[in-house]
């Protein structure tokens, strides 16, 4: 089968075609690393490619595949794995200057379970630093840009995982949501995100950012690989104190059963002032496809939507400031030389190993958690963080399923957010609250909006119903008609079903653009310094 025809299956269909002997996962592996190759110098979507790892893997997986050993559904798919996630004998970076050269000697429990199962890892992808972003711009390491317009930002801080997953580079990736991280740069990219309820998946191995928000999750071209893909992740795990035992994981089976008198609440918080109107046009029609499809969808108050922003980066930036004190320079990572004396090799290397968003966080942590301001503002951060959870309980009592947009805008452009931390902060509002009350939820592609650029349609569940999102989800999935992408006009192949991506030949133009522009730019530059 042509490289091309392979890129364009989805994980589960490359699966089975690898075990009916139509494709091997050498193959597969040379079709990913071939699109690697050719797009990442423009995307930016991986940090460390292991091409000679990946070819090894997929060996050794084919070997099991053929003597019947591995019968898992994505049995020598290759994948990509979210560089905060540990991974054994391969760098691991968290998108930081300070963890530039840090190789685990251990391998995330997630990432164990999918290399159990057969995944042959191509790399590392790029996020924001230590997962502080939401734009995979903060990166130590340059900017992930996003498939669809690579003057736009893939979203963040899971941006290199939903870019790569865009741009055809793997079949799958895991990501990490904190905030939104899963779900907000799914929706900018154009792919299908999943952060299933805390402690679903084991957090052992995953470089903690706010360690109550933290969650694994997967990114997959459409709602029947996430399924596939978190049943194969969700695991008890003793490592982990906050791992919950869960005997309903069979998330796959519960695809199929529709939404006939499932009831849909849309948030009318959700619809108001700052959402853009393509993204709230599009995000209506589909909760209107839903409710053709036998749904019963209402509008109704959702309280403390607007105090969510704040309680969330007081809590996260307190436990990030807690996490990151470990970053000092003695036992690993980035250590700055000529210091004198441990105090100044400790703020000499933390000075110098973290960038600026890093900073800005741990700052604010430290002074939220600080003796005269604990009580007025980490304490109270806490106490709506569980009144928030309340909210949702009650909204969960009247619904099933709770739908909206997953971010207010597209993707904005390059270099626009990070001039405005406040602006970046607030995109994150219909996405942080989930993470507060540790609810699973799920983004996936409803439309296009006038500049080409995907909208993404969230669905939130309560807690354990992830079966709930994905049954949803997937009935919408199957259900919603694309016409072609107005990419199409620049000389992309388009959207076919809501499946396709972005075609080679747009891909490849834009690629083109983008280098003469940065090229013009080099020039002024020159005859200015001249």
């Amino acid at each position: 089968m042509p490289m091309k025809e392979i890129r364009n299956l989805t994980a589960l269909q490359l699966a089975a075609k690898i075990k009916q002997k139509e494709i091997s996962v050498t193959e597969a592996a040379k079709a990913a690393l071939e699109q690697i190759r050719e797009t990442e110098p423009a995307l930016g979507s991986f940090v460390t490619v292991d091409e000679a790892g990946a070819l090894k893997q997929a060996e050794t997986v084919q070997k099991k595949i053929s003597s019947g050993e591995l019968a898992s559904p994505l049995a020598g798919v290759p994948t990509a794995i979210k560089d905060n996630l540990c991974t054994e004998g391969l760098r691991t970076t968290c998108g930081s200057k300070i963890l530039g050269n840090f190789v685990p000697t251990y391998t995330a429990e997630a990432v164990r379970n999918l290399q159990e199962a057969g995944a042959v890892i191509l790399g590392k992808t790029n996020m924001d630093e230590f997962a502080m972003g939401s734009t995979t711009e903060t990166s130590a390491f340059g900017a992930t840009k996003n498939p669809w317009n690579l003057s736009h930002v893939p979203g963040g801080s899971s941006g290199g995982s939903c870019a790569a997953v865009a741009a055809q580079e793997c079949f799958y990736a895991l990501g990490s949501d904190t905030g939104g991280s899963i779900r907000q740069p799914s929706a900018f990219c154009g792919v299908t995100g999943l952060k299933p309820t805390y402690g679903t998946v084991s957090r052992y191995g995953l470089v903690a950012y706010g360690s109550s928000l933290d969650q694994i999750g997967p990114v997959a071209k459409d709602v029947a690989d996430c399924a596939a893909i978190l049943e194969t992740i969700a695991s008890y795990d003793k490592k982990d104190s906050t791992s919950l035992n869960r005997a309903d994981t069979d998330f796959t089976k519960a695809l199929t059963a529709g939404v006939t008198g499932m009831k849909i609440g849309i948030p009318k918080d959700y619809l108001g002032e700052g959402l853009d109107g393509d993204v709230k046009a599009a995000v209506l029609a589909a909760a209107k496809k839903l409710e053709e499809l036998g749904a019963i969808v209402e509008e109704f108050d959702l309280s403390l939507v607007e105090y969510a922003i704040p309680a969330y980066y007081v809590v996260a930036c307190a436990e990030a400031s807690s996490n990151l004190a470990r970053f000092d320079g003695v036992k690993y990572g980035y250590r700055a030389g000529g210091c004198e004396g441990l105090h100044q090799m400790y703020k000499k290397s933390r000075s110098e190993g973290f960038g600026p968003e890093v900073k800005r966080r741990i700052m604010l942590g430290s002074f939220v958690l600080s003796s005269g301001y604990y009580d007025a503002y980490y304490l109270k951060a806490l106490r709506t963080k569980a009144l928030i959870k309340k909210a949702f309980d009650q909204a969960f009592a009247a619904y099933d399923v709770i739908l909206g947009p997953a971010a207010p805008t597209t993707a904005p452009e390059l270099g626009k957010s990070l001039s405005d931390p406040l602006k970046m902060y607030l995109g994150d509002i219909y996405t942080v609250a989930v993470n507060l009350a540790g609810l699973p939820a799920m983004t996936l592609p409803c439309g296009l909006d006038k500049k080409g650029l995907p909208i993404g349609l969230q669905l939130i569940g309560d807690c354990f119903q992830e079966k709930k999102i994905l049954q949803a989800a997937y009935a919408y999935e199957q259900a919603r008609e694309w016409g072609l992408s107005p990419v199409a006009e620049h000389g992309a192949e388009g959207i076919h079903q809501g499946k396709g991506l972005l075609g080679r030949a747009g891909f490849s133009k834009q690629i083109e653009e983008q280098e003469k522009k940065e090229m013009e730019s080099l020039q002024k530059e020159r005859e200015v310094n001249a």
